[in-house]
């Protein structure tokens, strides 16, 4: 149960952001709005409940005092329309299909000991806001991230936050996952989840171990990106903090992170712009098509399986155990592919006669899938992979600067993991729209260059 000072923490962090806007340029301060929430804020089960309207918690409470600083603090108009027709047919599909779950989910899912209610006009209401409050980072990343400068300020936050975190984690290394307890009264998920291959997964205030061991993997490919583009005098600093995070990572007992960090360390340190950017576009229609290839059986899962078993014995089990309720979930939701089953749970497998639910999902395509259907999955998934994807095709004319190379490398990784886990916040938003606007800038600028008639420079890196 999330105490006082839980409740305090949220109510004070308007005025955190007000503080913010106010001394910081609007890149920065939107930086540290959403990155700053995410790390000090308790974890989403300490809400504030509003009759009516979604609950606030910490991801709602910044996003709304980011988007209220912009218009009544800096008086700017933010567009939340994207510049190509893709781009805002998946807006107006993303944030209007919850009507269409509605509508096609007002019956109730009724067992002898099972009783799911059918969704309401009401339910559609409040989706449609929180589906606006959740976009508003991309947005308003967009407008102020979308230059090389913001995406050099993205790295260096990523960073500052790695190495904030790193003595909280080495105290919950040593003595378990308790501070957000000792801060803010409760424990976020469950404790068996934090003790792995010997030794605790530390927490601190994000929802699960996992969430704490991709941001320090963020961070660490950070560190890593800033070593390689600093001057000379400049790059001991942060191969220092590379190497800090490092241990952090290890620190952090996730296989998923640090199979990313083997895999991405490369390309970060060697690959030069064009290439991340490709590789992070292959990444992104990777995880776009992945319920496709999923069901044309082209994902190797028995490479993974035999994978997980050179690891470990539970990791295998664990990943079988994942596979599996994947394919029950997929069948379940074939019962309603278009606009799936909507929420109150009615996505889930459950016993009927006990009323038990007997399935788990983990990642958060399966779980965008179940909710909301194709057309749900399309236009959230859609959202997250448009930058990447329009990002590698304007690459072929217009180089995109080192710095946004690399985040654009650094957030591919975030959304492949979104296959595996529900790791999708905030923070993920903001560089998927700064990412966006980096983009289309790009795309505008070419356009200008053909117009003119003149030969686009290609600058080898």
């Amino acid at each position: 149960m999330p105490n006082a000072v839980a409740l305090l923490a949220l109510l004070s962090w308007p005025l955190v952001t007000l503080v913010l806007w106010q001394r910081l340029d609007p890149a920065r301060a939107l930086i540290w709005t959403i990155l700053g929430a995410y790390l000090i804020l308790p974890p989403s089960q300490a809400v504030i409940a509003l009759p009516g309207l979604p609950d606030l918690d910490k991801y709602s409470v910044s996003n709304l005092m980011a988007l209220a600083c912009a218009v009544f603090l800096l008086k700017d108009r933010v567009s939340f329309v994207p510049e190509t027709p893709a781009g805002r047919f998946l807006v107006l599909l993303y944030v209007f299909s919850p009507f269409a779950t509605v509508l096609t989910n007002d019956d109730p899912v009724v067992g002898p000991g099972l009783w799911l209610p059918g969704m309401t006009l009401y339910d559609s209401l409040s989706v449609v806001a929180g589906q606006a409050i959740t976009i508003t980072p991309y947005f308003l990343a967009r407008r102020y991230l979308a230059t090389p400068h913001a995406a050099r300020a993205i790295l260096v936050a990523l960073v500052a936050g790695g190495l904030a975190y790193v003595p909280p984690m080495l105290i919950e290394a040593r003595l378990s996952p308790q501070i957000n307890i000792w801060v803010y009264g409760f424990f976020a998920h469950d404790f068996s989840q934090a003790v792995r291959f010997g030794g605790y997964r530390p927490m601190v205030f994000l929802p699960h171990g996992l969430w704490l061991a991709l941001f320090v993997l963020m961070s660490f490919l950070s560190a890593l990106t800033l070593a390689r583009l600093s001057p000379a005098a400049d790059r001991a600093k942060w191969v220092g903090f590379a190497l800090i995070l490092a241990l952090a990572l290890v620190l952090a007992r996730s296989v998923g992170p640090m199979f990313y960090a083997v895999a991405l360390t490369p390309m970060i340190l060697l690959a030069g712009a064009r290439t991340q950017v490709l590789v992070a576009g292959v990444l992104a229609a990777v995880v776009i098509t992945y319920p496709l290839l999923r069901g044309l059986h082209l994902v190797p899962i028995d490479t993974v399986m035999a994978l997980a078993h050179g690891i470990s014995a539970d990791r295998a089990q664990s990943f079988e155990f994942r596979v599996m309720n994947e394919e029950a979930l997929l069948a379940h939701g074939a019962a309603r592919p278009l606009f799936g089953w909507g929420g109150y749970g009615r996505n889930m497998l459950h016993d009927p006669v006990t009323g038990k639910t007997l399935s788990v999902s983990d990642g958060m395509w399966i779980i965008r899938l179940g909710m909301n259907g194709w057309l749900g999955y399309i236009a959230e998934f859609g959202l997250l992979t448009m930058p990447l994807l329009l990002l590698a095709r304007v690459s072929a004319r217009r180089l995109p600067a080192p710095a946004v190379a690399a985040v654009a490398l650094i957030y591919a990784a975030n959304l492949v993991d979104l296959l595996p886990n529900a790791t999708l916040v905030p923070l993920t938003w903001m560089i998927g729209g700064a990412l966006l606007g980096q983009a289309e800038a790009l795309r505008r600028a070419g356009r200008t260059v053909e117009t003119a008639g003149v030969t686009p420079v290609r600058t080898v890196i």
